[in-house]
């Protein structure tokens, strides 16, 4: 792969070439991108959607909107000196009008959008609504729908979702959020179809990026950026974007560290285990005696943690450096933390977190509630759009799809369409809003 065609200014509908150097700087496209993303009503949602602790009543815990943002901004740091490393190898960028920034921009925005998916309780979410079609009422429609099409259902993917929001054309609205392709191609984490599921260790074989409806525009866009393509038979699967591994890496970071915080903050994890976890990552640059001098424990938290986050941020980057031109060849097939010094430590944080705040009574017991929760609406959405599909719609079924946002009543399509377009609305559902609905179903609220 090249960088100067990964770099693509491009957006949907472009009908001529945009040149870095003929970009306003004051108004960079990649600035745009970020732009386009913050002030969209997906990304506002995330304000409500759970990180850590589902329907926290806590001010201080992380919710999607706030990680997101920490997320971007340690991509935005990743971004801009990897740039830099770019730039010295291949400088003839710098002829094509292209800068350090230019990198920290992209990967920044692809960071800020990377959650942008995700349903309401977090990953038990996406599972929920995968069970649904799984072992739930909605296993019914299995004969309907292809192989592929029924593993999108039942692997429900928020990055799927979250290419879906940015990408699908709406009435008059062409192109969804009309990023640049540089900034897609970045966000794309996992560039396969979902089937065949886990083909091979790869770390982008993970998980799917996207679902057959949009599969059209990721080809597109793929090609436009000469990604390079891992077709083993017919299915459609392509190499990462470099700049991805930069965005996971900010997104590891980011939920090592940080959720780890919230642990300690909320007292389900012991402040004593913060210095003894992080010590390794921060011994090198910790100033002891400021230390000392902090008296509450937010202070030390963040002290440390600052002080974590810039040695794994300068760890990851000696890694894409020293991989770079794997990456360039896509034979690079770990996350960069996988490959990190630090391996041993961030091992140890992510299992004391596990066991400590993600195994919780407080969050088994609310993702229990989630579940039933995005369970009851699926299976009142999709009856009611179903049987109108079929011109057998209730009266209760009518007052049910006056309640969908216009834009998920289409039921003049495909079986699958009508399916996944009520998945991506409860998806589209911040926690608060998921309750308020199932209490209206429930009878429980007038």
């Amino acid at each position: 792969m090249d960088w100067s065609t990964l770099l693509s200014l491009k957006r949907h509908g472009d009908t001529h070439i945009r040149l870095r150097k003929e970009q306003d700087d004051t108004r960079l496209g990649f600035e745009v991108d970020y732009d386009r993303i913050i002030f969209s009503a997906a990304f506002r949602s995330l304000q409500d959607k759970t990180q850590v602790i589902p329907l926290s009543k806590t001010d201080f815990v992380h919710t999607r909107l706030t990680h997101s943002l920490e997320v971007s901004v340690v991509g935005r740091s990743l971004g801009r000196v990897a740039g830099k490393q770019i730039l010295e190898k291949h400088p003839q960028l710098k002829e094509l009008g292209y800068r350090f920034n230019d990198f920290g921009a992209i990967t920044a925005a692809a960071a800020l959008a990377h959650d942008i998916g995700n349903p309401p309780f977090g990953h038990s979410g996406e599972k929920a609504i995968g069970e649904f079609f799984v072992n739930g009422k909605g296993k019914k429609y299995r004969s309907a729908l292809s192989d592929v099409q029924y593993q999108d259902l039942i692997d429900f993917e928020g990055n799927a979702n979250g290419f879906r929001l940015l990408t699908q054309s709406r009435k008059g609205v062409e192109g969804g959020l009309r990023l640049s392709y540089a900034t897609l191609g970045a966000f794309m984490k996992y560039p396969k179809a979902s089937l065949p599921k886990r083909p091979s260790s790869h770390v982008a074989d993970k998980k799917f990026g996207f679902f057959q409806s949009g599969q059209e525009a990721f080809v597109e866009i793929a090609g436009e950026l000469e990604l390079l393509t891992r077709n083993k038979v017919e299915e459609t699967s392509y190499a990462r974007h470099p700049l991805t591994y930069l965005v996971e890496a900010a997104d590891d970071i980011c939920y090592t560290i940080i959720d780890f915080e919230d642990g300690i903050n909320l007292g389900l994890i012991s402040e004593d285990y913060a210095l003894e976890y992080l010590i390794k990552l921060v011994q090198n640059n910790i100033n002891t005696k400021k230390y000392n001098l902090l008296h509450l424990q937010e202070d030390r938290l963040s002290y440390l943690r600052a002080l974590a986050i810039s040695t794994l941020i300068s760890d990851a980057i000696s890694v894409f450096d020293t991989n770079e031109e794997k990456i360039l060849n896509g034979t690079f097939n770990t996350s960069l933390l996988e490959q990190s010094k630090y391996q041993a430590q961030i091992k140890d944080i992510i299992a004391l977190s596990v066991n400590k705040i993600y195994r919780s009574s407080e969050v088994i017991e609310k993702e229990i509630a989630g579940y039933r929760i995005i369970s009851d609406i699926l299976e009142v959405y999709t009856d009611a759009l179903i049987r109108k599909r079929a011109h057998k719609a209730s009266n209760y079924d009518a007052l049910m799809l006056k309640t969908l946002p216009e834009s998920y009543r289409n039921t003049e399509t495909s079986i699958y369409d009508i399916l996944l377009n009520a998945c991506c609305y409860v998806a589209s559902l911040s926690d608060s809003a998921a309750v308020h609905i199932h209490n209206k179903i429930m009878g429980r609220q007038l």
